[in-house]
């Protein structure tokens, strides 16, 4: 099985209301015949097209899909439910953000954005910093493409109290790498209380290659996915969520050039990580997350310095795999089963309020929640790779805002919670509105006693 990342441009078409419809229509002729999309973003658009990432699953073989198999599949919510008040915060792997592109640098971010909820939904990106992990207490830990298919209305999540944590490594060519993962493990289970039934070892390990779009999002390829679905498949009935670390193969320049270059470099590694978990999940309806391996105790000694305090959690960590360990272990439970979305247990689009995300990023999260009606905040601080003008969408009013940072984003969702008009609270204050209109009876009506008056006039 192959992974791969394609560019593709697709017509702009103005006018069109169903833009979730017309890119699964147009992608259809870029994909092989055996290909599966599993990642969509667009990168750029302006008024002649949509430039496009493509993330296709190759060569597929007798693997297990459970869940869509479209992640374009799309169910419309009947409903919204005001008895709590839910919110997504999204930041896309891989677009070098300056909030969230780094080593979970988006935490503090998504603290202030939970505590203006009743839970926030949110993914790896945001809170892993590879041995620390700062999900909040209300929050719950998904895989991206997880957060795709709840807004796109074809799953329900189902908190849980604890998952079986299966962890899937590569074995590493230098042993004590190897060693060091599965100490990483023993300490999860030793202090966090992480049920994990088994450590698996692939040999031969899959490849993960790095690479960088044009557009400058970090990509990749991946080779020999059938190795881990090979495990999977084979201790189905022993886990609840997939842990993965293997080696993701850079230019050894990037090892040090991406810590001093002060963020302005984007980093390579997410990329093609959520290529590999979306597959995952996609196949196996499970919760997955990944975490890469030193391509060498050489690389592990490396002496950076003192770095830029949002990769600091890199330098100071030696597996990457606590983070990963420590969301999975109650990450919920992805439900399928539509006759259980009723469930009061369960989180389904028609329990989403909002959605955050950095200004111009357009991907199945954004165009999902443009099609069921949730509001979109876009929080312009949070500067990106991505070059869309969000207002060019077609938002029913009322459903877009752009946030100058965090904090206002915060100020939003609490308005919005409260059903509050944001007007009203800013000055100057607009004059009300006011407009006198005649019914057609009532204008016809006194149009007739107008002609009788003039003929009596006339006498």
């Amino acid at each position: 099985m192959l992974l791969t990342e394609q560019e593709i441009d697709i017509p702009a078409k103005k006018g069109n209301t169903s833009l979730l419809g017309y890119f699964e229509e147009a992608i259809r002729g870029f994909l092989p015949a055996d290909g599966i999309p599993i990642r969509f973003a667009v990168t750029q658009s302006d008024s002649k097209r949509y430039h496009c990432e493509l993330g296709i699953l190759t060569e597929l073989g007798e693997a297990c899909i459970s869940g869509p198999t479209s992640m374009f599949e799309f169910s419309r919510r009947e409903v919204e439910e005001g008895d709590k008040f839910n919110a997504v915060m999204v930041v896309p792997t891989g677009i070098g953000s300056e909030i969230g592109g780094h080593a979970g640098d988006a935490a503090p971010s998504a603290r202030l954005l939970a505590a203006a909820c009743d839970t926030l939904i949110t993914h790896p990106n945001v809170v892993n910093a590879s041995d620390i992990n700062e999900l909040p207490e209300n929050g719950l830990y998904v895989e991206g493409s997880v957060i795709s298919n709840l807004l796109m209305g074809t799953i329900g999540l189902e908190k849980v109290r604890s998952n079986r944590v299966i962890v899937v490594i590569d074995k590493h060519k230098e042993k004590r790498i190897s060693e060091r993962t599965i100490n990483a493990v023993s300490a999860a289970r030793a202090s966090l209380g992480l049920d994990c039934p088994l450590v698996v070892e692939v040999d031969p390990p899959i490849r993960m290659l790095a690479r960088y779009s044009t557009s400058g999002c970090a990509v990749g390829r991946v080779e020999g996915v059938e190795r881990i679905c090979e495990v999977l498949q084979q201790h189905r009935s022993e886990y609840d969520a997939a842990a993965l670390a293997s080696v993701i193969y850079v230019p050894m320049a990037y090892h040090t050039e991406y810590f001093k270059k002060h963020g302005e470099m984007v980093n390579p590694w997410g990329g093609v990580e959520a290529m590999l978990t979306h597959a995952i999940t996609m196949l196996f309806g499970v919760p997955a997350a990944h975490s890469p391996m030193f391509e060498s105790i050489e690389i592990a000694s490396f002496n950076l310095g003192v770095v830029d305090p949002r990769m600091a959690a890199e330098v100071v960590s030696m597996c990457f795999l606590h983070c990963v360990l420590k969301g999975l272990r109650r990450s919920p439970r992805i439900i399928t089963d539509k006759m259980v979305f009723t469930h009061p247990g369960v989180l389904t689009a028609a329990d989403i309020s909002c959605l955050v995300i950095p200004d111009g990023c357009v991907g199945l999260p954004t165009l999902a929640a443009l099609e069921q009606g949730i509001p979109v905040i876009a929080v312009r601080e949070n500067r990106n790779r991505m070059k869309n003008n969000l207002e060019e969408l077609p938002f029913a009013p009322g459903k877009l805002f752009i946030a100058e940072n965090y904090v206002e984003a915060v100020g939003i969702m609490t308005a919005l919670k409260a059903g509050i008009s944001l007007s009203s609270v800013r000055r100057p204050l607009a004059e009300t509105k006011v407009s006198c209109e005649h019914s057609k009876s009532y204008a016809a009506e006194d149009s007739q006693v107008y002609k009788a008056k003039r003929r009596v006039a006339r006498g």
